[in-house]
């Protein structure tokens, strides 16, 4: 039997469907983190998918976060299963069972710990070496420990002795017991691509957890061993290992000194290319289960399409296949059996959505790539436009009975910007004044002094530099020094306007005629300028690439150079050199 966990950062990415992705991965149960969808956005084609049993856990307060989902083939299907590890959210007959002490957790963090869709148990019967087994599989995405949020550091650690208490509660009631998915914590220095500071690295709370929960030797016993032999001998058996936990890393059985074998890599910064990652995606099984019958454990970095790759585990056991899937299968869903639903299905009060950014997978924290970046001032101000226009509340005067009014308010037509700067179609609708420095007035128009204006909506004259914004109906494009309105406004620049239809271009004193066909090349260069030239880095005499910080904090929004390389480790030559430079706020 073949079993497989991957942390697929979002369900829906999956271009080719699922089954494809499902059946490229040619295992038994497969197991999946990091869903990314609601029961409201899940799709058929995704929830029952032919030649599989399918069972989910969504989270309950936020949409496009957390959740897992775990895959049987119909020959594994499993005879009870369960979402979360605290009981409360199972109401069916399928249920698995085995809570153990919970009297070290208030209602309301059990309630906290299964409302983010974390984890999901199937149970299966087996056969091991001819007799019939039960073989329980815990499918988790534990939280990431947000560094500058104290409480999520406390929820981690919750959910981990929550997931302890019932991963042992499981295996005292007989049962073989399998814990895999994304544990977001690697729990040795060779896990960790650049471990920060070796004496202190156990004192993580995370890595003190997992030495309490696994069975395994003290750091540097066994390195003599070659690569694939089994931490299997009457040594390993002895209780002074540095963890007396009941589990066993099924990986680091197998492969016990094998280095850079990472399993989640920054998609910000490439460092995939490199390998600059740490392993945090485990198959950890009860200690019989893992020397007696597991055949081999895995890393599969050439699966792509994640910022993690999967991990598969074999066992010599074969499946038992349960008549009827239990009540949690997707295809007893409502919404997918074909069953007449409640309204109040449909009518679900929904809080306030966070605004915060969603916790990433990554131990480290680095910043997703694909956060949208914050609105400009301009978009502001449309918004504020659009807001400041609404209408206030009128009295409607009810139509004559019988009587139908129909009114028509046609829509306002978008206007261009390029119609602004179009020549004319006649000579006289080109001419150009200029109000002189004496304060002459023109056509009934007051300018102020050292300002011209050019009619007929043609291009500004070579030395008048705009640097402003472009705006059309109900919104602008803000540049540096003013702005570039549509009908009836103008574009200011240093020391005058060009205004659009009507208008005219405003210098200085003294008249002077408006060449006729395209914009100076200048001008456009100074409206509508493009990103910084970058820099070459110092080591490598490559451009540099364009980011934008997104965190919180005063750099917020301001844009930087570094190094186009992917990141790695500093006596790596191929990897990203120290170059940092940030952008002129003028820029």
């Amino acid at each position: 039997m073949k079993i497989v966990t991957w942390n697929i950062n979002g369900i829906r990415t999956f271009k080719g469907g699922i089954k494809k992705a499902l059946d490229l991965l040619d295992a038994d149960i497969i197991c999946f983190q990091e869903t990314k969808v609601t029961r409201d956005l899940l799709d058929e084609r995704t929830a029952v998918v032919d030649g599989y049993n399918s069972y989910f856990s969504f989270s309950r307060g936020r949409s496009g976060y957390s959740g897992v989902a775990t895959f049987c083939k119909d020959r594994v299907a499993p005879f009870a299963a369960e979402e979360g590890l605290t009981g409360l959210l199972t109401s069916h007959d399928g249920s698995v069972g085995c809570y153990g002490d919970q009297s070290q957790f208030s209602m309301e963090e059990l309630q906290m710990l299964d409302n983010e869709g974390r984890a999901v148990i199937t149970q299966h019967k087996v056969m091991c070496q001819n007799q019939e087994k039960t073989l329980t599989v815990l499918n988790v995405y534990c939280p990431r420990a947000d560094p500058e949020k104290p409480d999520r550091k406390l929820f981690k650690l919750q959910f981990y002795r929550m997931l302890q208490n019932r991963a042992e509660a499981l295996l005292t009631g007989g049962s073989h017991v399998i814990v895999l998915g994304d544990v977001n914590t690697s729990h040795r220095p060779i896990d960790h691509c650049d471990p920060d500071d070796l004496e202190s690295f156990e004192d993580n709370p995370g890595r003190k957890w997992l030495n309490n929960f696994l069975f395994g030797k003290a750091e540097g016993e066994g390195l003599e061993k070659e690569e694939g032999d089994r931490d299997v001998g009457p040594e390993s058996q002895e209780p002074g290992g540095c963890g007396g936990g009941k589990f066993v890393d099924t990986f680091r059985h197998f492969h016990p000194t094998r280095p850079n074998a990472f399993t989640c890599w920054s998609t910000l910064t490439g460092a995939r290319q490199t390998n600059y990652g740490t392993r945090i995606d485990y198959i950890f099984a009860d200690r019989p289960l893992a020397e007696e019958h597991f055949l081999s454990a895995d890393i599969m970095p050439d699966v792509e399409g994640s910022d993690h790759c999967p991990v598969q585990g074999r066992l010599c056991c074969s499946p038992l296949q349960s008549p009827r899937c239990p009540p949690l299968c997707t295809r007893f869903m409502p919404e997918f059996a074909g069953r007449q639903q409640k309204l109040s299905r449909f009518l679900v009060q929904v809080g306030p959505q966070e605004q915060d950014a969603l916790p990433g997978s990554q131990e480290l924290g680095e910043i997703r790539e694909n956060l949208r970046p914050p609105a400009d001032a301009g978009s502001a101000a449309r918004i504020g436009n659009v807001a400041g226009r609404k209408r206030g509340p009128t009295k409607e005067t009810p139509a004559p009975r019988g009587k139908r009014i129909k009114t028509h308010n046609p829509p306002k037509p978008q206007g261009n910007l390029l119609a602004f700067f179009k020549p004319a179609a006649s000579q006289g609708s080109r001419s150009c004044f200029v109000k002189g420095q004496d304060g002459s007035e023109d056509t009934g128009t007051q300018h102020s002094e050292g300002r011209a204006r050019v009619q007929g909506g043609l291009s500004p004259p070579p030395d008048i530099t705009v640097r402003g914004s472009v705006e059309g109906e109900g919104g602008a494009m803000e540049r540096e020094g003013g702005a570039v309105e549509g009908e009836g406004g103008a574009m200011e620049g240093e020391g005058g306007a060009v205004e659009g239809e009507g208008g005219a271009v405003e210098g200085k004193g003294g008249v002077e005629p408006c060449p006729r066909g395209a914009c100076p090349l200048g001008f456009w260069k100074a409206v509508l300028h493009g990103p910084p030239q970058p820099p070459l880095c110092k080591v490598h005499q490559e451009p540099c690439v364009l980011r934008t910080v997104r965190k919180a904090g005063p750099n917020m929004g301001r844009r930087f150079f570094v190094c186009c390389r992917p990141q790695g480790h500093a006596s790596n030559p191929q990897a990203r050199c120290n170059f940092f430079t940030w952008v002129d706020k003028g820029r």
